[in-house]
């Protein structure tokens, strides 16, 4: 039957899992399945031949947390991650909780949302920012690879027969965020997220991040501290600078590899103007 996978592979550990899948080099791993069925119309949907579906590795599922670290398994839902509360930056929580509706939350996987083949999507941008880190399986090692390398990375960070299997996440104060998801004028598009946080203390910036996740990945690094020891209020001086350096970086970067269309560049820019003169007189 048209859209039906030949096979269904059902692994239940990693050795498992990467025995199954060197018998299979051509199956394609199933988490939530959002991504399969995204943009597809038809009734039925077109599958891979042959899956290998991760729903019964339980290690896939965990979640821990340490002092400095919350750890989340590649195939924890995001309303769980949602429902977890607290404990989780609330910049990661406001990007979930804006990813289609609850139904899809139920289902998509956090490791689905980083793994997509355009692997920019919502996650993206607030992982980045918060500094979070991948690990990355295959048959014969484990490796950890920062948020912001595995979304840029030209090859793909991930190779051939290699699965994200845990993020690691800093569990930083960040006394201020703020989230912004841009839509073309009836348009539907994944990802085109942007995020703001702030560390401050005693009336100091500490720390500024900024990071929008679309076509690309956007973080002007250069720009990750440039009003660290600041009082606040900004002077609104500061703030000027603060917006015309990325202003020119957008200008010049353009995203990257793929232009960065015009409304994008302007919505960007007005997000980041808007944000960084909260803080001023």
């Amino acid at each position: 039957m048209a859209g039906v996978p030949k096979q269904v592979l059902t692994p239940s550990n990693f050795q498992d899992l990467f025995n199954q899948w060197n018998r299979h080099p051509d199956a394609v791993p199933y988490a939530g399945g959002t991504g399969f069925i995204r943009d597809q119309e038809k009734q039925l949907p077109v599958l891979p031949n042959n899956i290998i579906s991760l729903e019964n590795i339980s290690e896939l599922k965990r979640i821990a947390r340490t002092e400095r670290y919350l750890e989340i398994g590649a195939m924890v839902t995001l309303s769980e991650i949602i429902n977890l509360g607290k404990i989780v930056p609330q910049i990661l929580i406001k990007t979930m909780e804006g990813i289609a509706g609850f139904h899809i939350q139920n289902v998509a996987t956090i490791g689905g949302n980083l793994c997509e083949k355009i692997r920019r999507l919502d996650c993206c941008a607030p992982l980045s920012a918060l500094d979070a880190q991948y690990e990355l399986r295959s048959a014969s090692s484990a490796r950890w690879i920062s948020a912001t390398r595995f979304s840029t990375s030209v090859p793909p960070a991930l190779s051939p027969q290699e699965l994200l299997t845990r993020i690691r996440i800093p569990l930083d104060q960040w006394n201020y965020t703020r989230y912004a998801k841009f839509r073309s004028p009836g348009g539907n598009e994944h990802g085109n997220v942007i995020v703001f946080i702030v560390k401050n203390e005693k009336n100091t910036l500490i720390d500024l991040r900024i990071a929008y996740s679309g076509g690309s990945l956007l973080q002007n690094r250069q720009n990750k501290n440039p009003l660290a020891g600041k009082r606040l209020p900004l002077d609104q001086r500061d703030a000027k600078l603060f917006y015309e350096d990325w202003k020119k970086f957008l200008e010049t970067d353009k995203a990257g590899k793929e232009p960065l269309e015009e409304l994008r560049y302007v919505q960007i820019l007005n997000f980041i103007e808007d944000t960084v003169y909260n803080f001023t007189d």
